[in-house]
């Protein structure tokens, strides 16, 4: 089997670059392998495990994503051999390409927390995720249920999709428990391993101001390592020192450990870390001039989000067209992400950067809470993911 043109991966940066290159080629053979038959607007899930929507309105059928005169195989990578321009499927189907896009988002590593899959979402549990369709409800469950005590929310030492949403659930949290009644009661910790609250100054101060304001407790550089369901214990790590600290809880939500996919981290395509080495202003591969890749499993050293892919699209679309004219021109991804920090029902700090710090789009300052931030987080910003951005036009 062979395809002028190979996408691995049918999630947001895979759906984008394929509308993107038909758009700029109508007659280009494109085929995207992708195992899944749903497709999920992941960023709403903060707002599913806050209670807000039911899970149900993230999804859709992936048949009806695949743009026009594309071709869906419908099966999981297992092997690159970039040396030769092939690949291989779970299904033992040989394909080969005259250029390769790799867009398989980011691996979520259950299993790298003892004690974390086999309890996250279990009622009666306390452990929660808004990082899986199978889990978010149950954070809700936890959140309007909850009659007080110790609630811990988690961010890992590693990359993650979304930085800023082991955040965002805190606070919604705090805002459900006050109108719950139950906040005088609840002790609130954010244990991260960064060192922060925010990797970008200007809205680390803002969000400090939050965390303040909403007498939540910090233990940065602390990462979890264990947890302990049948105590209800968690065990966090010191980044620096190694000091092991362990805390009872009475509801955990968990960011877990994340990681570009297995079939990425160990092939040829990968750099020492695993991610697929790319140059990170043209998308392009530094060893395999014929391969691009974009979005959570790049090595681009950005933010792991959807707008980010929004920009990144664009950039490996038009540079592997470029390629297959042979026109020499060249487009550059100059490291624009955002984050929408919700900050409580109605409330909203919306980060934009890239990496000369702070981009932002509107004529006022972005690190204020709004309401109108809000509503572009709860209304705007999926309707341009499914109408606009997956269509190849935003």
């Amino acid at each position: 089997m062979h395809h002028k043109v190979v996408i691995v991966g049918g999630g947001a940066a895979g759906i984008t670059v394929a509308a993107q290159l038909r758009r700029g080629q109508p007659d280009l053979d494109v085929a995207i392998i992708e195992p899944s038959e749903k497709h999920y607007y992941q960023p709403l899930w903060t707002l599913v495990g806050a209670g807000v929507f039911p899970k149900e309105t993230t999804m859709r059928d992936e048949s009806s994503l695949i743009p026009a005169g594309v071709t869906w195989i419908k099966d999981a990578v297992t092997t690159f051999d970039p040396d030769n321009n092939t690949l291989m499927t779970q299904s033992g189907d040989g394909i080969s390409y005259d250029y390769l896009v790799v867009a398989p988002g980011i691996q979520i590593d259950w299993d790298g927390i003892p004690g974390l899959a086999e309890s996250v979402g279990k009622p009666g549990s306390g452990v929660v995720s808004n990082y899986s369709y199978d889990t978010v409800e149950s954070t809700w469950e936890a959140i309007r249920n909850f009659k007080g005590g110790t609630a811990i929310f988690t961010q890992p030492a590693t990359p993650i999709k979304c930085g800023g949403a082991p955040q965002k659930i805190l606070y919604l949290a705090d805002d459900a428990f006050r109108k719950q009644g139950v906040r005088n009661k609840t002790r609130m910790i954010f244990a991260s391993a960064s060192g922060a609250i925010f990797s970008v100054p200007k809205y680390a101060q803002a969000l400090d101001k939050v965390i303040d304001r909403k007498g939540i407790e910090t233990m940065y550089l602390h990462n979890l390592v264990e947890l302990k369901p049948e105590s209800k214990e968690a065990v966090f790590a010191h980044m620096n020192t190694g000091e092991r600290v362990t805390l009872k809880y009475d509801m955990i939500h968990v960011t877990p450990p994340q990681s570009a996919p297995d079939f990425v981290k160990h092939s040829p395509l990968a750099n020492a870390d695993g991610w697929v080495d790319v140059d990170q202003y043209t998308m392009r591969h530094n060893r395999y001039p014929n391969v691009y890749a974009l979005g959570d499993a790049s090595s681009v050293p950005t933010s792991k989000t959807g707008a980010a892919i929004r920009k990144q699209a664009p950039t490996a679309a038009y540079n592997l067209l470029a390629d297959l004219t042979g026109s020499g021109e060249e487009h550059q991804y100059k490291g624009y992400t955002s984050c929408p920090l919700v900050t409580g029902y109605g409330s909203l700090i919306l980060a934009e950067f890239d990496w000369d710090g702070p981009a932002e789009s509107f004529p006022f300052d972005q690190s204020e809470e709004r309401y109108s931030m809000y509503l572009l987080k709860k209304y705007g910003l999926p309707a341009m993911y499914w109408n606009a951005m997956l269509k190849g036009v935003a």
